[in-house]
C-alpha cells in the first residue's frame, strides 16, 4: 500500500512539473515571462560552459583533422620532389651524354671508317684481365678482331668476346693484347702489349731503330685487322730488353682507361 501512494504522488510531480514547464517554456500571451527569465539566469552559467565546451571540442578535432591533412599533403610534396630530382638528374645525364656524343662523333675520322658507337656498361681496367664490356654485339655486326678506338682514333684495344647484345674489349693494358705499332718520328716498328694491367710498353724494337721519349706511337697496320695510324700514345722512358737483343719503350696512353662511357668498333 505505501509504495502505491508513493507512485502515485510520484506520477502526479512528474505531470505537474511537465505541464509547467511547457507552460513556462512556450509561454501563452507571455504570462511566464518572469519565471522564464528567473530559468535562464539559472541555466546560463551550465549554457555557457557547455557553450564553450564545445567549441572547444570542435577546435581540437579541427587542429587534429588539419594536422593529419597536412601530413597527407607533405608526403604528397616529398614524392614529387623526389620525382623531379630524379628527374633533372637523368636530363643531366642525358645531356652529359649527348655531348660526349657530339664531340667525338666531331673528332673521328668518320669518313675513313665504318664506326659503330657503344657504351661502356663494365668495366675491369687495372687487374689482369684488363678488359671492358660494351653494349654491342653480333646483332650490330661486331665480331672478334675489331679495333676499338675513343676521340680522334685513339686506340684502346680490340674485341675480344662477343655475345648478341655485348661484347668484351681487351684493353691495351691486358697482358694478352698484342698490336703492331711504329714510332711516328722515327719509323721504328715493335708489339704493342700490356703489363698485366698496369701500363703499356712497346717491345720488340731493333737496337739499330731510334726511340726517344716523347715520340708518338701509333698503330703500324701490320698483320691483322687494326688500320694503320692510329694514335696508342707517347713515349716515356727507352730500356734495353733483359736479353739486351731488343728495345723497350714505356709508353703512356692518351686516355684513361678509368674513365671510358663511350667507345667506336671500327667494322670490317
Amino acid at each position: 500500500m505505501p509504495k502505491q501512494y508513493l507512485s502515485a504522488k510520484l506520477i502526479k510531480f512528474i505531470a505537474v512539473a511537465t505541464i509547467c514547464f511547457l507552460l513556462i517554456f512556450f509561454n501563452p500571451s507571455g504570462f511566464f515571462n518572469p519565471v522564464r527569465m528567473i530559468f535562464f539566469e539559472i541555466a546560463y552559467p551550465f549554457q555557457k560552459t557547455l557553450y564553450i565546451l564545445g567549441q572547444n571540442i570542435e577546435e581540437t578535432f579541427s587542429f587534429f583533422a588539419s594536422i593529419g591533412s597536412m601530413r597527407i599533403e607533405n608526403e604528397k610534396l616529398i614524392r614529387e620532389n623526389n620525382a623531379l630530382i630524379s628527374e633533372v638528374a637523368s636530363l643531366q645525364e642525358m645531356r652529359k651524354e649527348n655531348e660526349i656524343l657530339r664531340e667525338q662523333l666531331k673528332l673521328i675520322p668518320r669518313d675513313k671508317f665504318n664506326l659503330v658507337s657503344s657504351s661502356v656498361i663494365a668495366q675491369n681496367p687495372q687487374n689482369t684481365g684488363s678488359w671492358i664490356v660494351i653494349d654491342k654485339g653480333t646483332s650490330d655486326g661486331i665480331s672478334v678482331g675489331m679495333p676499338v678506338i675513343v676521340s680522334e682514333g685513339i686506340l684502346i684495344g680490340t674485341i675480344g668476346d662477343v655475345s648478341l647484345n655485348s661484347s668484351r674489349v681487351i684493353l691495351l693494358t691486358d697482358s694478352a693484347s698484342l698490336v703492331n705499332a711504329s714510332d711516328l718520328e722515327t719509323s721504328a716498328r715493335g708489339i704493342i702489349t700490356g703489363m698485366y694491367g698496369l701500363g703499356i710498353i712497346m717491345d720488340m724494337v731493333a737496337q739499330v731503330d731510334a726511340l726517344n721519349e716523347g715520340d708518338t706511337i701509333i698503330s703500324s697496320g701490320l698483320g691483322g685487322d687494326i688500320p694503320k695510324g692510329l694514335l696508342i700514345g707517347k713515349i716515356q722512358e727507352v730500356n734495353i730488353s733483359s736479353d739486351k737483343l731488343f728495345q723497350q719503350a714505356v709508353v703512356i696512353p692518351r686516355v684513361r682507361y678509368q674513365k671510358l662511357d663511350l667507345v667506336f668498333v671500327i667494322k670490317k
